[in-house]
């Protein structure tokens, strides 16, 4: 039983130092976003946020399901005491990330013109052809960050992260200042400062990979002691890079189909609103502001999702491998709540601040800042449904279920594209059709992933207790949030102080709820970081 609770703790730590590097890495981000989305205006952030879904489109044919598919097979060799096949996996890995890359690399570089005249933007294939090596250096830095993970080590991923993003903010920031001084006078400066802002995440991926280079090597002697005791057959190269494939290729599918739905969207949206005889500095700064404020500010928790599932795969795994089900039922209902507790809030925090959010963060952005606010305000909900989607996919994923998540994926976006084209075709929503077909997909994701966790993996989810108590106390915390910021603006008539005497209430009220409605045990509490010391305290 004692080893139960440990590797339940041990799951949640591990998955709370990712989600918290997630955090710092988002808020680094968004911070430096800020400056930059200034820097570029509103044309030259619609480049930028195409070129990155292209690239994300890329990046995760090629090496962004690397970390997930090797973290998955290292930790179910190891889970079975065969450190050298886990070692294997590894190695195998690295080489066929290397081909990838090299193949993501080629098609973004000498493919930039082309899909300049596709997206039917001036000026794309500069920020392109940046992106393009990058491919590369990412696919080898997510076959290291899996093999760590896969040793239920998330802290290198945690550390490697912060290190990355840290890079990217200056860089990016200095290059595109850099940039657009030095090309002031062209006609396409925002493509180049737009290209300036692509060159951070090239460095900070770079800086990431000599990090991890350098742990691998100062730490192998010590795997290799470890493996001198390993007495299993070794796995052969065939065996390994099929599992590789197969591990990869469903992740690979769905992710991919998340991407080109972000893709289609602006495919969709430019030729439509070209159709519909928009113009394309109007129809490109409406998306850049639905990729740029609004994007950014509804990614920014889902990070603690996208953390939390990186640790509940290969935690799933090990549990499974060992038949320890109640324990993977345990695991589930308390990643699924830790994510509903920290997304409901969000959500209701989003969109009782939706405007002093933007015009706090993007002040220079006074054309479209009622409509960037609004956004915010009508799409804070798909907070919680990517939250959602993107744990229940891991779980899937985790308990062997890999095809599962790429069918719901795929179903979601035929009426993700279908009611997105709909809308901007037949009615006047514009940029707002972009937000409800934004809620829909990972709406219909999840709605999907939850059906099958409780058919095949035999879990039953308590509405209750998983999402009623988390939604009744945000709710209430949202109120006090409203009143508050209402009233302190009226009293001093200052949108910043307004704005953190509310959410500094906002925090203090749902806390106090989360113990008065018991969305949290005690037992639960524990197993969170300093929550042993919180849970002595106050209850």
């Amino acid at each position: 039983m004692s080893n139960t609770k440990n590797a339940k703790k041990s799951f949640l730590i591990q998955g709370s130092i990712l989600a918290g590097a997630g955090i710092i890495t988002k808020i680094i981000g968004f911070i430096y976003r800020i400056p930059m989305s200034n820097l570029l205006g509103d044309r030259g952030n619609g480049i930028y946020t195409v070129a990155f879904g292209i690239y994300n489109i890329a990046l995760t044919l090629s090496s962004y399901s690397m970390p997930l598919a090797v973290s998955k097979l290292v930790a179910a060799r190891l889970a079975k005491g065969e450190t050298q096949n886990a070692k294997r996996i590894f190695k195998d890995a690295l080489l066929f990330s290397i081909f990838m890359g090299l193949i993501a690399c080629s098609a973004l570089y000498f493919g930039a013109d082309v899909f300049e005249i596709l997206y039917k933007r001036q000026g794309l294939a500069k920020p392109l052809r940046i992106l393009a090596p990058t491919t590369f250096v990412v696919a080898l830095l997510g076959t290291f960050r899996g093999y760590f993970q896969g040793h239920h080590n998330m802290v290198p991923t945690a550390i490697s992260q912060i290190i990355e993003q840290i890079i990217n903010a200056i860089v990016s920031v200095a290059a595109s200042y850099g940039f657009i001084r030095m090309y002031a006078e062209s006609d396409m400066v925002y493509a180049y400062g737009a290209s300036g802002g692509t060159m951070g995440t090239l460095m900070g991926a770079l800086i990431a990979l000599v990090y991890f280079v350098i742990l691998y090597i100062t730490t192998k002697s010590d795997t290799a002691e470890i493996q001198t005791s390993d007495n299993s057959s070794l796995e052969n190269h065939k065996s390994v890079y099929r599992a590789i494939i197969f591990t990869m290729l469903p992740i690979i599918l769905s992710q991919t189909i998340y991407q080109i739905g972000y893709t289609i969207d602006d495919i969709l949206y430019g030729n439509i609103c070209a159709i519909k005889q928009m113009s394309e500095e109007v129809s490109s700064s409406l998306q850049g502001v639905f990729n740029t404020q609004y994007n950014q500010m509804i990614n920014l928790p889902v990070a603690i999702s996208t953390a939390m599932a990186s640790s509940t795969i290969p935690s799933m795994v090990s549990s499974k491998q060992k038949g320890h089900k109640a324990e993977v039922h345990e695991k589930i209902t308390m990643v699924i709540k830790v994510n509903m507790l920290i997304a409901f809030p969000c959500m209701v925090g989003m969109a009782v601040l939706s405007t002093p959010i933007i015009k706090i963060l993007f002040f220079r952005l006074t054309t479209y800042q009622v409509v960037a606010s609004n956004l915010l305000l009508y799409g804070s909900s798909a907070i919680v449904f990517y939250a959602l989607s993107t744990i229940t996919t891991a779980i899937l994923q985790g308990n062997d279920h890999m095809k599962l998540p790429l069918r719901h994926c795929a179903v979601s976006l035929a009426i993700h594209i279908a009611l997105l084209a709909g809308l901007l075709y037949y009615t006047d929503l514009s940029v707002y059709a972009l937000v409800i077909a934004n809620v829909t997909f990972p709406l219909v994701v999840c709605l999907l992933n939850c059906v099958q966790i409780s058919k095949r993996v035999g879990y039953s989810f308590n509405i209750g207790v998983l999402f009623a108590r988390p939604f009744i106390a945000s709710f209430i915390m949202g109120i006090f949030t409203f009143i508050s910021y209402h009233l302190i603006y009226r009293l001093t008539g200052l949108i910043i102080i307004a704005t953190a005497i509310s959410v500094i209430v906002s925090i203090v009220c749902y806390f106090i709820l989360l113990l008065k409605l018991k969305c949290l045990t005690k037992e639960e509490l524990c197993q969170l970081p300093f929550g042993r010391k919180i849970a002595s305290k106050l209850l």
